[in-house]
């Protein structure tokens, strides 16, 4: 690493290790996540691709993800001074199986879910992600991340808002959307420990591009190979995938100098911004109902439990 590339990454830490600057940040990741899913169905309706033409979404959701790559090259030349070093051999081929996983299956469902799922309600189920990764680490890492009486109180109370949200909910969507939308969601969950496996061994910005890419360019290639095709109704079509790419390129990079540089607890508690702006939207682009009790409710119990998840290690942890 030279001289400059040091002093470059020195003060990028600082900024990033700043509290006030690192719970902006946070905030403004997840403000980026929560608008994904109503920008994603307005894509949808600016693409002329209905709920059924899962093809198309696929085709949608590869071109998606192949523009935020780019996106990351770029953050890295830019934040780094340099292009991430690409790895070889059998890291290479792990990077590529982690983008196969986490980007081509996950993603598979969750488009899928997306179509067929009001916002609010898909938004609420995909917060069950904070409460899964929460469960499967006391699992998987053992005494390093147990369960505490804590953690135990807002699972269950996110859970709860989960149950509340699909209260006569027959208008949210089909039950194979929820199916979807959950598949999704334990993907993500299991892909956690795999991707952070994986960047001990590679740059995080190079793990990064090949998983969007690679995962990316097999969700268009099987889009197509079934006959899918995207047909732009107008310039603002251009600009919403342009937007959705921004949020998977620069909400990684920013997330992962967040997560470099802050105890986790900081930064993990503003994940319940997510489900919230996700409401908000969906009612504001893609005109769904704001004000159903089942939503407000459930928003609550899931920001609560959000809320309990994290704050236990915060009294522990130093910067």
């Amino acid at each position: 690493m030279s001289d400059n590339t040091a002093v470059r990454a020195a003060k990028l830490d600082k900024i990033f290790g700043t509290p006030v600057c690192a719970v902006l940040l946070a905030i403004f990741c997840n403000v980026l996540w929560g608008s994904a899913f109503p920008f994603i169905k307005l894509g949808y309706r600016l693409f002329s691709i209905d709920s059924g033409n899962t093809a198309s979404i696929f085709c949608f959701a590869g071109v998606r993800f192949m523009l935020g790559s780019v996106l990351v090259l770029l953050g890295s030349i830019l934040l780094q001074g340099k292009a991430p070093r690409l790895p070889r051999g059998r890291v290479a081929a792990e990077c590529c199986a982690l983008g196969l996983w986490q980007t081509t299956a996950q993603y598979a469902f969750y488009y899928i879910a997306v179509a067929m799922l009001t916002g609010a309600f898909g938004g609420i189920l995909n917060s069950t992600q904070s409460f899964l990764g929460v469960i499967f680490a006391h699992f998987i890492y053992g005494n390093a991340d147990r369960m505490t009486p804590a953690k135990t109180l807002g699972c269950a109370v996110g859970f709860a808002g989960v149950l509340i949200g699909t209260i006569g909910n027959h208008g949210g969507g089909s039950g194979w959307g929820v199916f979807c939308m959950m598949a999704a969601t334990v993907i993500f969950t299991l892909s956690g420990p795999w991707n952070k496996s994986v960047t001990k061994k590679a740059d995080s910005f190079a793990v990064c591009f090949l998983n969007l890419f690679v995962g990316g360019l097999a969700l268009f290639v099987l889009g197509t190979v079934m006959g899918g095709r995207l047909h732009a109704q107008s310039a603002l079509a251009a600009v919403v995938m342009l937007y959705l790419a921004f949020i998977c390129g620069a909400g990684y990079i920013l997330w992962a100098l967040l997560m470099k540089n802050n105890p986790v607890s900081r930064i993990a508690i503003f994940s319940f911004v997510n489900p919230v702006v996700n409401v908000l939207l969906s009612a504001v682009l893609n005109g769904e109902p704001l004000f159903r009790w089942q939503y407000l409710a459930a928003l609550v119990f899931v920001c609560v439990g959000i809320w309990l998840v994290n704050k236990a290690p915060a009294q522990k942890e130093k910067v």
